[in-house]
């Protein structure tokens, strides 16, 4: 395994997901942390890596993050030096799963990945509901599953709805979530554990109805 990626799961699990980060927060934040430990504790194989002007803030090159448009070729690099051996399902957290969504179809046209996960999708900036990010969620032929909170500043249950997307994309909606899916126990009675595992257990469900 290459020093670019965190693994964890089992190497024989059936299925490998690759997580790509946020746009402010890296590989190993506490939210990919506990996302990464909720998958793999349903069974799942998972892998996640940095882009390079994340990678880079780790030697004190303090970069702002580029238009993710532009991360395409380094997500589809890090799909080519995994080299992963069973079906696989990309995505990521807010602007990693962004990327992955927009590689997605291609990669699975050619065979290449089974499905997309996205934990948290920028549908907008906050507190720009009219500059959706959905263009290309329209016609997406890929299977996805989007976990969402129900309070995603970047994607409101109330928002999300009206919006225009392919038939492939499932919504699991986690209730008072925010962006890192975590809810306020007070009001929800859930935990963000609670939360991380239904997660996990939704996307396990999800893909053995991937047909691979």
């Amino acid at each position: 395994m290459l020093d670019r990626f965190l693994l964890d799961g089992s190497e024989d699990a059936r299925f490998t997901i690759l997580l790509a980060h946020g746009a402010g927060a890296p590989m190993d934040s506490a939210s990919m942390t506990a996302a990464a430990k909720a998958l793999a504790d349903t069974g799942f194989r998972v892998i996640r890596f940095e882009f390079a002007y994340m990678a880079a803030r780790r030697s004190g090159v303090r970069k702002p993050p580029p238009r993710a448009e532009t991360l395409n070729p380094e997500y589809e690099a890090a799909i080519a030096a995994l080299g992963a051996k069973g079906p696989l399902i990309i995505g990521g957290k807010s602007m990693g799963g962004r990327v992955a969504s927009m590689v997605a179809d291609d990669l699975h046209d050619k065979g290449k990945i089974a499905g997309l996960l996205c934990l948290g999708y920028p549908f907008h900036p906050p507190g720009q509901p009219d500059k959706l990010r959905t263009g290309h969620l329209k016609q997406l032929a890929t299977p996805a599953l989007i976990c969402q909170g129900t309070r995603d500043e970047f994607g409101t249950r109330d928002e999300v709805p009206g919006y225009d997307l392919s038939d492939r994309i499932e919504i699991r909606w986690l209730e008072d979530g925010d962006h890192d899916l975590k809810p306020r126990k007070k009001i929800s009675g859930f935990s963000a554990a609670d939360h991380l595992a239904t997660m996990a257990k939704a996307a396990k469900a999800w893909a053995e109805r991937l047909p691979v």
